[in-house]
């Protein structure tokens, strides 16, 4: 198996035109100023397009189950927090002992638990069905998630973050989780703007986790480009106000 050389290039695979899951493992590449391709972003001509991760996705044998999915050297690695696990020794985006690699991934997992029950809040009953097709169960479960999963989600995440003795979760070195729960409250903000204006005052340290984050150098240079794709209904985090009537501010 070929091993991945820091001088080389990763490939990221993933939908061209939503942020989504992929974009946990973009926002660790850049403030890692890796060197990275988005595949499908490219055009087809230079071997990109949605085309070429279908392929891989269709390969015979060991084939990533969905987006996104890196491919690094020899290695293709699928699932969001199994890509951040591999990243994040490599570019020091997770101290160098077991214990806090462990505790880092357990709280991607969980940032990963939370993705997928907002993504059940517009699409509770299936995927393959329009959100106009399950409007009243998404109705149903937006409501329990906003006013219960919501604040017990957050409130977990900011226990984490007051134990640390640093600015982040890991003392004063960002770490790939410190990134992921950026972009989990950005996505949060997008999709239920009231209930994460409700909850804020109850999780300050979070709050600053992701104002630090939002100035880091090479975060706040990909926020104000053109690589950093907008939030839009198509993606996970969607908004539908109906979805957010729930909150109380």
């Amino acid at each position: 198996m070929v091993s991945m050389k820091e001088t080389d290039t990763y490939e990221l695979f993933y939908w061209p035109s939503i942020q989504g899951r992929g974009e946990f493992v973009r926002l660790a590449l850049e403030e890692a100023g890796a060197s990275y391709v988005d595949v499908a972003r490219r055009p087809e001509s230079e071997g990109g397009g949605v085309a070429a991760m279908m392929k891989l996705l269709h390969a015979p044998g060991a084939a990533p189950f969905a987006p996104p999915f890196l491919r690094s050297g020899g290695l293709v690695i699928a699932q969001t927090a199994n890509i951040l696990l591999y990243l994040g020794p490599r570019h020091r985006l997770v101290p160098g002992d077991e214990a806090s690699r462990l505790h880092a991934h357990q709280i991607q997992l969980t940032v990963g638990d939370m993705v997928a029950e907002v993504h059940e809040t517009h699409h509770p009953i299936g995927s393959s069905l329009y959100y106009k097709n399950q409007k009243p169960e998404a109705l149903r479960r937006a409501e329990l998630f906003v006013k219960e999963r919501i604040p017990k989600f957050l409130s977990h995440f900011e226990r984490a973050l007051a134990a640390s003795d640093g600015h982040y979760l890991f003392g004063d070195d960002v770490s790939y989780v410190d990134l992921s729960l950026f972009q989990l409250l950005q996505g949060l903000g997008y999709a239920f703007p009231r209930a994460t204006a409700a909850i804020a005052p109850k999780v300050p340290e979070l709050v600053t986790l992701c104002d630090r984050v939002r100035a880091r150098k090479r975060i706040a240079a990909y926020l104000a480009s053109s690589r950093r794709l907008p939030f839009n209904e198509d993606g996970i985090f969607r908004r539908y106000p109906e979805l957010d009537a729930g909150a109380t501010s």
